[in-house]
């Protein structure tokens, strides 16, 4: 469902009730462009935690293939106050 944000504008957030009662999520438009989605909160919940899913696996696989490095606490700064200056330059 796409809702404009005009509509939201004079309408309120009391809008999302009434539109996330007959769709799942609810797009905005913004100048004729999709902006925005709002979704309940319990379906929030559920992609997050689908999404932490899929992050927990992509991390088991980089474990499996040899793709990660063991360093120190220190040697780990070292490394990100490396990047960090590398990326202001």
């Amino acid at each position: 469902m796409i809702v404009m944000a005009n509509e939201v504008k004079t309408k309120g957030v009391s809008l999302f009730d009434s539109l996330l009662e007959k769709a799942e999520e609810v797009i905005i438009n913004v100048r004729g462009k999709n902006k925005f989605v709002v979704v309940d909160i319990e379906r929030y919940k559920e992609l997050r935690a689908l999404e932490l899913d899929r992050a927990y696996q992509d991390a088991m696989n980089d474990i499996k293939e040899g793709r990660y490095k063991v360093l120190t606490a220190k040697e780990h700064i070292e490394e990100l106050m490396n990047e960090l200056q590398n990326c202001s330059n």
